[in-house]
């Protein structure tokens, strides 16, 4: 399959059974809604996906219900969120096996790797497998920025091909297209930074609140493509109450949450996640029942 790096992927929710197995019938269903809505491309098993919750072999599951579901449609794409190097070459062997067509990578997880280890780290990947790779790049939640210079470094790889860009510093964008111009692509990870990076120059977006409001999503990324920047901005309005949701500690439940109001998803985490209580559920349920309420009508683009 030849792809690009670009559009909106959706970093999928993992969808579970009251009795805590993987909810396969409901996955798919939100799989092929992103893909009818426009999404480039579907991303598994990251921080949304509950990726530090699933077994390797729920991982693999999801990697070939997916793949059947897009149908070659659009690349498959499975986080790597490994302790050793050892076990991050082997996961992404197997998810090539099982239908991925590229790679979302973090760096070594507990251990915090310095710059030269986190370098040797994704070199060591990038030389065992031939997926693509995007790195994720998120200091604020994991730890470990790769900077600039460890950029550099890793440009020589080229299945290393872009980044997806989380540090919640939105002049990165401008600092990788003045050093590198097009050798990275670039893809916004924060919803609440998302216009303004495709603005800036961005190729893309991994998105959150795509999972509930995948149509709104799509319609921002392409309005801005198109030069209709006011069109994409009067909708980023209405969707930034419901996008703050993506950026605290209980996304997961949140955007959950938001696919049930929209017939998208099921409410079920994985302990040791806990569905959202009393006020703090009404509040988010609020903000998402207000959202809702107003959800722009939208032209077909």
């Amino acid at each position: 399959m030849v792809w690009k790096w670009e559009g909106v992927m959706p970093a999928v929710t993992t969808k579970f059974t009251p009795d805590d197995r993987l909810d396969i019938p409901a996955f798919e269903r939100n799989v092929e809604a992103q893909i009818k809505a426009g999404a480039t491309g579907i991303i598994l098993g990251g921080t949304l996906g509950e990726a530090s919750t699933l077994s390797e072999s729920e991982k693999l599951d999801l990697i070939r219900s997916s793949t059947n579901v897009s149908n070659g449609r659009v690349p498959i794409i499975m986080n790597v969120a490994e302790q050793t190097t050892k076990e991050a070459i082997e996961a992404a062997r197997k998810a090539k096996k099982c239908g991925a067509s590229g790679l979302m990578m973090l760096p070594p997880m507990r251990y915090k790797a310095d710059s030269r280890e986190t370098v040797a780290y994704y070199a060591a990947v990038a030389q065992s497998s031939d997926l693509p790779i995007m790195v994720y790049n998120n200091p604020v939640d994991y730890g470990i920025e790769v900077t600039l210079d460890m950029f550099e470094e890793l440009s020589r790889y080229e299945t290393i091909q872009a980044v997806k860009e989380s540090t919640r510093d939105l002049s990165n964008v401008t600092r990788m297209r003045n050093r590198f111009g097009d050798r990275f692509a670039i893809l916004c990870g924060v919803d609440t930074l998302a216009l303004e990076s495709l603005v800036m120059g961005a190729d893309g977006w991994v998105a959150g609140l795509v999972c509930a409001f995948p149509h709104e999503t799509i319609a921002i990324y392409e309005l801005n493509r198109n030069g209709r920047l006011e069109e994409a901005r009067e909708i980023y309005r209405w969707f930034l109450p419901l996008l703050e949701l993506d950026i605290t500690p209980k996304l997961v439940q949140n955007i959950k949450l938001a696919e049930v109001a929209t017939g998208l998803g099921t409410e079920y985490v994985r302990a040791p996640r806990l569905p959202l209580i009393g006020e703090e559920r009404a509040r988010v349920l609020e903000i998402i029942e207000q959202g809702v309420r107003t959800r722009p009508k939208l032209e077909i683009l």
